[in-house]
């Protein structure tokens, strides 16, 4: 395997923090959520940023490689546009799933979901990853993701499971230690452990990122300060090898510019071999407290050339395809988690119906987040953000999403107005004129509500 571009240490490109962003000293690099993106019209901060020779690298959230279905040629050539658009080195995405597509109806989680350590699985995952490699223009990377649930019966550790599938596919690895310090705790699992049995030279870079732990459980909420426990995981990975890359994470609750400077030094002193720790007061926090866990214009050029961003040359190993009957297995399995956490169906056997509770109140306060940022108006019109809250979770417990958040925050709009809500008639007026404005087409007429909102009821 062709050693990997050397990326530096960089931060996530967020459009509420791009002015500090670009302020940063030393920056080398930076990520940026694919999906946030339009290729034509780029952010003028990454723009700028890309002109004074930083690299950006898109980041996918929604191929859900993991699934049992195939990836969707479509979101493989949105990726890809967006790395050519960005110049980018490579592209990376996760080993989990995100929607089930059979039976039906389609459901989406909205979140990153662990696949199953099985044979099944990976022989899925490994063809996945194969029909993407195919369809990409540059390197794939896989993120190890965090995860709350455990899968009954799994076959291969995380390490095993994570060398088998470069062994096969020939794909690189983002290692996210903030992940791995969250299974430690979640699910028992030894971080030195995997360091150990991946193979180091697949690295393509590292992510760090903050959360906190709360009766037992670590939410990885990437909205707090990276904590020394996932910096010594670091410290682990870079006893083993130098990192092309390491990224520091922030999504939500952003700090003062001087704050992600300064865990941004913490960083370069955990992997400077030579200098020392930082200081306890980068390295623990102390200002936030724990929240409940609840995106045409020419290509723009890319920087001087990287040698190594064409796609790996090494031969990788041919593979049969995966059997059709191992693809509804796992299809199966995944749509009865699915559904038991998003559509309130029994729990499957042999999982935690505990921590299945836990995921899947998640789960609902995350969709409630998104929808309430992708449309902002709806807390207003509602009354504050605690109506909106009780009103959009009310909604979602018998309600599973099975498009985007765009659609859901429709689809939640309309569920209101079937049932003459908000009561005040001035506040259902906005509504519907929010709906309708969006949804391009007109309200259902009243006895339809009507019979909506009885079908509903009796469901």
């Amino acid at each position: 395997m062709k050693p990997m571009a050397h990326l530096g240490v960089g931060i996530g490109w967020r459009p509420e923090i791009a002015d500090a962003v670009e302020r940063l000293p030393g920056l080398d690099w930076v990520e940026v959520v694919a999906e946030n993106i339009c290729p034509g019209h780029l952010p003028a901060s990454l723009l700028r940023l890309r002109e004074r020779g930083v690299r950006v690298v898109p980041h996918g959230v929604s191929l859900g490689l993991g699934g049992a279905h195939r990836p969707d040629p479509e979101k493989l050539a949105a990726l890809g546009e967006r790395a050519v658009a960005l110049g980018a080195p490579l592209v990376t995405e996760h080993i989990a799933f995100v929607r089930t597509t059979t039976p039906a109806p389609a459901l989406e989680a909205g979140h990153l979901l662990p696949v199953p350590r099985t044979r099944d699985a990976l022989d899925v995952l490994c063809e996945n990853v194969r029909i993407a490699q195919d369809a990409l223009p540059v390197p794939l990377a896989l993120e190890n993701i965090a995860a709350l649930i455990s899968w009954p019966g799994e076959e291969m550790t995380e390490g095993r499971f994570l060398s088998e599938l470069v062994e096969r596919t020939g794909v690189r690895l983002l290692i996210d230690v903030a992940n791995l310090h969250t299974n430690r705790v979640n699910r028992g699992e030894d971080p030195a452990a995997v360091l150990d049995a991946i193979p180091l030279e697949a690295l393509a870079y590292v992510h760090v990122a903050g959360g906190f732990e709360r009766d037992g459980v670590w939410h990885d909420t990437h909205a707090h300060p990276v904590p020394g426990v996932v910096l010594d995981v670091l410290a682990q990975l870079r006893r083993r090898v130098d990192p092309p890359g390491v990224l520091l994470e922030r999504d939500d609750d952003f700090p003062p510019e001087g704050e992600l400077a300064g865990e941004l030094e913490a960083i370069r002193g955990v992997l400077d071999p030579a200098g020392s720790r930082p200081s306890a007061s980068l390295r623990t926090p102390s200002r936030h407290s724990a929240p409940d866990p609840i995106p045409d214009a020419a290509p723009v050029p890319a920087p001087d050339p990287i040698p190594d961003a064409a796609p790996d040359a090494t031969p990788v190993p041919t593979a049969d395809p995966v059997p059709d009957a191992a693809r509804t297995r796992v299809g199966l399995a995944q749509a009865a988690l699915l559904s038991a956490l998003v559509a309130g169906t029994p729990v499957p056997e042999g999982f935690d119906r505990q921590r299945i509770r836990v995921q899947s109140r998640s789960l609902a306060a995350k969709r409630a987040g998104v929808v309430a940022k992708v449309a902002p108006e709806l807390p207003g019109i509602l009354g504050g953000e605690k109506a909106y809250r009780e009103a959009f979770l009310a909604y979602a417990r018998n309600r599973p999403m099975t498009g985007g958040y765009r659609r859901d925050a429709l689809d939640f709009a309309e569920h209101l107005l079937i049932r003459e809500l908000p009561a005040d008639p001035a506040d259902r007026r906005r509504l519907t004129a929010w709906w309708q404005e969006r949804a391009g087409t007109r309200p259902a007429r009243r006895i339809v509500r009507w019979a909506r909102a009885l079908v509903g009821r009796a469901a």
